[in-house]
């Protein structure tokens, strides 16, 4: 008898916490905001090159602090810190920095939400700007060696 009421509670143990995971792990993906877009150009997040093509993005932890890009060859996960915009946005996107024929993912921002995510820039990228910042700002080189790029997201 006794062996059949720890049986029965180990049982019930387990029910109620598999019972408990899973909830916790639906809601999670529930508050994960979810986004596709498609980017006609190679790019990088962080130090990691991925080639043009249609790409998955979200965030991956309930704050949002770290935001995965991927596709079916792989992707990348970076983190990011919020950043507000004066008027909420109509459409989610996606924005780059482009220096020369070189893309960077800046910026995440989600339809109807003011506050985005901006990924830290990876130490490759902060060379690149420091050797813009050299260069003189009026010259030639310098006005066409960088430029925003936005790309429009869809919901998935």
């Amino acid at each position: 008898m006794p062996q059949q009421i720890l049986r029965s509670l180990t049982m019930l143990t387990l029910v109620v916490g598999l019972t408990l995971v899973t909830a916790v792990v639906s809601a999670n993906a529930q508050s994960a905001r979810v986004s596709t877009a498609r980017i006609p150009f190679e790019f990088n997040v962080g130090d990691k090159a991925l080639p043009a093509g249609q790409y998955l993005v979200k965030t991956i932890t309930e704050s949002g602090e770290a935001v995965m890009i991927s596709n079916d060859n792989g992707g990348s996960v970076r983190l990011t810190h919020s950043i507000r915009s004066s008027k909420t946005p109509a459409r989610g996107k996606l924005v780059f920095h482009r220096y020369g024929d070189t893309y960077y993912l800046s910026e995440v921002w989600n339809k109807g939400e003011m506050t985005g995510r901006q990924l830290f820039r990876s130490k490759q990228e902060r060379n690149i700007e420091r050797q813009l910042a050299r260069t003189n700002s009026h010259s030639e080189l310098a006005q066409n060696s960088f430029e925003i790029v936005e790309i429009m997201t869809g919901l998935n």
